[in-house]
């Protein structure tokens, strides 16, 4: 999300109603960067699980709403040195209210991965942001240490569960 915010003369940001004019405004971002429209859904997760040799796998997924009614879904995997790249991606389960996501993705080799991702009951923060246009405000729901568990299926490989207890941060946003 983009949130015009201008430097006033002591660098200090301030939120602007009005489009600036000449002079010492500056053009900011806050949030998340989905360009100067307002969007208004997306789900956003960053997941890392930690292992025993010291390194860690991470996955990261995004759906949000796109022009024309679409919605754009991509998520990836870092794991056993490996970058899985899934376009194929459906979300079986997505809660705003209990903060939970749950989703299954395919690459074009045939992985598969099944992901469940849930919020903290009481612990999710849901701050108000501006839209873009500054035209109101909605909420965002966030849990920066959420828990996660993933299931990696690979061709001719035994599946491979990962989880963790509060590596995840899973944000929402919109139905």
């Amino acid at each position: 999300m983009v949130v015009p915010v201008f430097a006033d003369e002591s660098g200090a940001g301030r939120v602007r109603r009005r489009s600036a004019g000449a002079g010492r405004a500056r053009l900011g971002i806050q949030g998340h960067n989905c360009g100067y429209r307002h969007r208004n859904f997306w789900t956003w997760t960053h997941i890392h699980f930690p292992n025993a040799r010291g390194h860690g796998s991470t996955f990261e997924a995004l759906a949000y709403e796109m022009p024309l009614g679409m919605t754009s879904r991509t998520a990836v995997l870092w794991h056993d040195g490996q970058k899985l790249t899934f376009q194929k991606f459906h979300e079986s389960q997505r809660d705003l209210q209990k903060l939970k996501w749950n989703l299954e993705c395919t690459d074009a080799l045939g992985a598969r991965v099944e992901v469940s991702v849930c919020g903290r009951e009481g612990f999710a923060h849901r701050l108000p942001y501006v839209k873009t246009d500054c035209s109101g405000r909605f909420e965002v729901a966030n849990d920066s240490l959420a828990l996660a568990r993933l299931v990696l299926q690979r061709p001719g490989k035994a599946a491979e569960e990962l989880v963790t207890d509060a590596g995840a941060v899973l944000e929402m946003v919109g139905n």
